[in-house]
């Protein structure tokens, strides 16, 4: 499909600066077989606990309080952006702009290019709860799942060097989740099986 492989590209290009004009390769959203799971298809209780300690980055725009005080997400799908309606996922909601997960009680680390200054750091939501529980599609996001970014601690965007990282603080403490621990030396080893957690193309939680 056309859109996916332009939708694939630019993403590569406005992220890593990669030029297209000797390209010889095609670009795809997915290598592979597609074995995203939402979470209530996640069986491993690992996983899950894991998840629960990621959250997504949204504007403003896509959290809709309501009167009972939880919010819910308002977003386009997958299918209003142009993706065939029969792909995987295509009528879930793109609220999403970047991933990110808990290291400390208020600190959290997503990708450099996501948190890019103080204006983006006050501007944009951390939410938790981003993801369905169970197969009516419905969220439950309380005020204690939704925080601020208060500053930038550190960042690094270095496309040479493999530097793409932001550490920032949150408004206040989390609660209810456990920090993620970082691995603080060595590498993966090849062929290692990895596991991905958070929300490609803007969507709800996937593992």
């Amino acid at each position: 499909m056309k859109i996916r492989k332009i939708f694939s590209l630019s993403l590569l290009v406005a992220t890593f600066g990669i030029s297209t004009a000797n390209a010889d390769f095609t670009p795809k959203v997915v290598y592979g077989d597609d074995d995203r799971l939402d979470l209530y298809d996640v069986t491993n209780q690992v996983h899950y606990d894991i998840a629960a300690s990621t959250a997504a980055m949204l504007p403003p725009r896509a959290l809709k309080k309501m009167n009972d005080g939880n919010y819910r997400i308002s977003a386009q799908s997958l299918e209003d952006q142009g993706i065939c309606a029969d792909a995987r996922f295509a009528d879930q909601p793109t609220a999403a702009y970047c991933s990110g997960f808990l290291v400390g009680d208020d600190l959290l680390v997503t990708a450099g290019h996501c948190i890019e200054s103080a204006n983006d750091c006050s501007t944009y939501k951390w939410v938790f709860d981003y993801g369905y529980t169970d197969a009516s599609h419905q969220f439950s996001i309380g005020n204690d799942s939704v925080y601020s970014c208060s500053k930038i601690v550190e960042r690094k965007l270095d496309g040479r060097r493999g530097s793409d990282y932001a550490l920032i603080k949150l408004d206040r403490k989390v609660t209810g989740r456990t920090p993620l621990k970082v691995r603080q030396s060595g590498k993966v080893a090849t062929k290692q099986p990895l596991v991905v957690i958070g929300h490609p193309t803007g969507l709800p939680t996937k593992v």
